[in-house]
């Protein structure tokens, strides 16, 4: 946020508790209950607004945040499906080379057992 837009929230604030103030001292309201009720609703909804940026923080519902795990999702699904082509691509004797350095079980090996 900018600081033209700061001010700018700053000045829409500002005059939500005027109207705030008009429209309870037009319900008949008088002076200083008027500011006290417009004043009360204006501290309400900046609680309620506090509150739910920090629900939002807390449980990662934040925008970077959603935007991160859905890039991270599928960046592991597309290096995932590259290896394993590049895997794939591979001779018999290539991949179980590979294996064998990497010391990591043979992709069928691991369903193979668990059938027995």
């Amino acid at each position: 946020m900018t600081k033209g837009q700061a001010l700018l929230v700053g000045f829409a604030v500002l005059a939500l508790g005027a109207a705030g103030y008009a429209a309870f001292a037009a319900t008949g309201l008088e002076g200083f209950s008027a500011g006290i009720a417009a004043s009360a609703v204006l501290m309400l909804v900046v609680v309620l607004w506090t509150g739910s940026y920090l629900f939002r923080a807390l449980t990662g519902g934040m925008t970077y945040m959603q935007q991160r795990r859905t890039y991270r999702q599928a960046y592991d699904a597309y290096t995932d499906a590259e290896l394993l082509k590049r895997f794939e691509a591979l001779s018999p004797e290539e991949q179980a080379r590979l294996l064998a350095e990497t010391g990591a079980d043979p992709i069928g090996s691991q369903a193979s057992e668990q059938q027995a």
